[in-house]
């Protein structure tokens, strides 16, 4: 869980629904391509074209930003669009660490299977706002673990909820979720500006949740029900 005193854009300017459980699977290793499943980008996005807004208020995308994103809700779904920072915590590895994350935080919201924290290079996951009076995540069925369809630049990377952040920002997500999207995964550099849109499948659990292959087989089930249901 990471309360940043800086962002990544301030300290780089780079440009930067039914419930489900799978049973258990080998966890998989970082993603070579971000378009999974079988369902487009195009038609996830043409699904979420307008918002009917479900959070209180909304959030900055960085400290130094305006309140401007609403979380909206679909049928089995919210989602928000935004832009994504680089979350590295959760189990110490060559690319998530100290010295190469500032903000670096050695735990996560949620845990493997076996009780560790997650591990950010090679795991597909989001951070979620910590609940406030803007949004309460849990309250609108969502869970740690629950599948994410993250879409970007025309692919579609499935992720799960692994870490919650700041309750007044948005937009954030893992090393290994950014790297597969074609983003910049370095967390004192890397992330996306913009163009970033989260889809998260309510009531929705991996089991384990560090198993991206339940992930992107529960995830395309989910994104099918989300295309014929709403």
């Amino acid at each position: 869980m990471r309360m940043r005193t800086l962002t990544l854009a301030a300290a780089s300017g780079a440009a930067l629904l039914a419930a489900g459980v799978l049973p258990a699977s080998a966890s998989g290793a970082t993603p070579k391509s971000a378009q999974e499943g079988s369902v487009s980008a195009a038609d996830l996005l043409s699904k979420v074209t307008s918002c009917s807004q479900i959070s209180n208020g909304k959030y900055r995308t960085d400290d130094e930003t305006s309140a401007t994103i609403p979380v909206c809700g679909k049928n089995g779904a919210v989602f928000w669009k935004a832009d994504m920072d680089i979350d590295c915590d959760g189990q110490r590895t060559s690319n998530c660490n100290e010295n190469a994350d500032p903000w670096y935080q050695d735990d996560t919201a949620f845990h493997q299977s076996n009780g560790q924290p997650l591990k950010a290079d090679s795991l597909p996951y989001i951070v979620v706002p910590s609940s406030s009076g803007i949004w309460n995540y849990s309250g609108a069925g969502i869970k740690g673990g629950g599948v994410v369809a993250v879409i970007y630049n025309n692919k579609v990377e499935y992720a799960v909820v692994g870490d919650t952040g700041p309750t007044n920002i948005i937009g954030e997500a893992s090393y290994a979720t950014a790297g597969a999207l074609g983003i910049d995964p370095d967390p004192a550099t890397g992330g996306a500006e913009s163009g970033v849109t989260y889809i998260l499948f309510k009531n929705s659990t991996v089991s384990p949740i560090e198993s991206h292959s339940a992930a992107v087989s529960l995830g395309d089930q989910l994104a099918k029900q989300f295309l014929a249901n709403n």
